[in-house]
């Protein structure tokens, strides 16, 4: 039952945005509490992992590396120069960038399983791309936006430092020393992650409907540009390093999704209101993309 609700996903995350936008009221009230939801879906991903698996990445440096590279590569150059292409104003532009900073969301992870692809390699590239992002994000945010924006990076590395590798450490911790207890609660923990990420991207949409409306077409076709040529760029590095179709298919959908949450969340700290918007779009985009790739590739083998 609970891989059922969690492998429909994508469904929710549309619903959701479709009720946000429908009836704002129904999510702004979430927004007090968007920082600890997203703690609460790192602690369960953390709750999920062993040290064991963190080793694993050593035994498969070639595919990890592959995608982590192009998780951070490819998708940040794509927001800096999607979001000048557009002629985004700037607070539009700083938050898509901040969005394509992001690591792998855990919404990936389903997607992969979906699509038949390589779920065990999908599970490394999110964790080794989460880790790496506490440091990463930041940099990459400040060194691309910090046109468009003021960007404290030192206050970008602070929140994800708090909402990301605390809260994942947390949970292994707890998984390594409290297994007996931890593991009949851990299974559970992918609904309440996805009801939170529902929540977030739901308080976006609802509190920033008006700036929607206001940057109109042009921020909802940038943010599926994004998304987009992330996914066919992501599938195009895979066999150009000469992956199997699996491994394809899996840094495809890592490399095309984001996590969302967490640039909502970050966006906060660029001082600026429309910051958060790309964010809550961009997970209604990479979900929709990701959920039709997964049905056209589930046809095919």
């Amino acid at each position: 039952m609970v891989s059922k609700i969690t492998n429909l996903f994508w469904l929710w995350t549309i619903l959701g945005v479709g009720w946000a936008w429908l009836m704002p009221e129904a999510f702004t009230w979430f927004a007090p509490y968007i920082t600890p939801a997203l703690g609460v879906i790192m602690l369960g991903m953390g709750m999920t992992l062993t040290g064991g698996d963190f080793l694993a990445v050593f035994k498969r440096p070639v595919g990890v590396g592959i995608g982590v590279a192009a998780q951070f590569v490819i998708m940040p150059t794509l927001g800096y120069f999607i979001a000048k292409g557009f002629g985004l104003e700037p607070g539009l532009a700083a938050g898509l960038i901040l969005v394509s900073c992001c690591p792998g969301g855990t919404a990936s992870n389903v997607i992969v399983f979906l699509s038949r692809g390589n779920v065990s390699l999908s599970v490394l590239m999110t964790m080794t791309s989460t880790v790496l992002a506490v440091f990463l994000t930041p940099y990459l945010t400040g060194w691309l936006a910090g046109e468009h924006v003021p960007i404290d990076e030192l206050a970008l590395l602070k929140k994800t430092l708090t909402v990301v590798l605390l809260p994942v450490l947390a949970g292994l911790a707890l998984n390594q020393w409290g297994s007996r207890w931890v593991k009949p609660i851990s299974q559970y923990s992918p609904i309440v992650s996805v009801i939170a990420i529902i929540m977030i991207v739901g308080c976006i949409i609802g509190l920033k409907k008006d700036a929607i409306v206001g940057a109109g077409w042009n921020l909802i076709i940038a943010v599926f540009t994004l998304h987009i040529t992330a996914f066919a760029l992501g599938y195009l590095v895979a066999k150009l390093c000469g992956c199997n179709e699996d491994d394809r298919r899996t840094v495809s959908i890592e490399v095309g999704m984001q996590n969302s949450g967490l640039g909502a969340c970050l966006a906060a700290c660029l001082a600026n209101p429309l910051a958060p918007v790309p964010s809550a779009i961009s997970a209604f985009c990479h979900c929709l993309v990701g959920s039709l790739l997964a049905g056209i590739w589930r046809t095919k083998k």
